[in-house]
């Protein structure tokens, strides 16, 4: 896998999970309705700290971009922090849609289950297949 590519990716979902984590812990209403959700208002200290979760996943991701200009790949390293966040991913995926179906999230999170799901499945698809082990220049 092309490491320009590689570390495109790992900048991309890194900020986009850590700055939805920022937002979630300092203003949660405001982040839900950019997202165009909506939610209890007292359940907004506990959105705030599932923010800091989002926001360790998107540290993590960035963790993966740093790997990336080391010389040589830190691979295993880098391989652990999609392993990682490819099962947390998979769990939020899964949870959202059962909540969902259960009528207990509104269906506008589907995004949200949608976009963890799909890149839990490519990271672990990646993993299966080995792209970290052939990082190139």
């Amino acid at each position: 896998m092309k490491r320009r590519l590689l570390l495109g990716y790992q900048i991309l979902t890194g900020l986009s999970d850590a700055s939805t984590g920022v937002l979630l812990i300092v203003a949660p209403t405001t982040t839900l309705h950019m997202m165009r959700l909506h939610a209890p208002q007292d359940s907004l200290p506990y959105l705030s700290y599932v923010g800091v979760f989002v926001l360790s996943v998107g540290i993590a991701c960035l963790y993966g971009g740093v790997l990336l200009t080391t010389r040589p790949v830190l691979v295993q390293k880098l391989e652990a922090v999609w392993l990682l966040t490819a099962i947390t991913r998979g769990l939020v995926a899964i949870f959202v849609v059962a909540k969902i179906f259960s009528g207990s999230l509104e269906p506008g999170w589907m995004t949200v289950a949608l976009t963890d799901g799909a890149i839990a499945l490519l990271q672990t698809i990646g993993l299966a297949r080995g792209w970290l082990g052939n990082v190139t220049a």
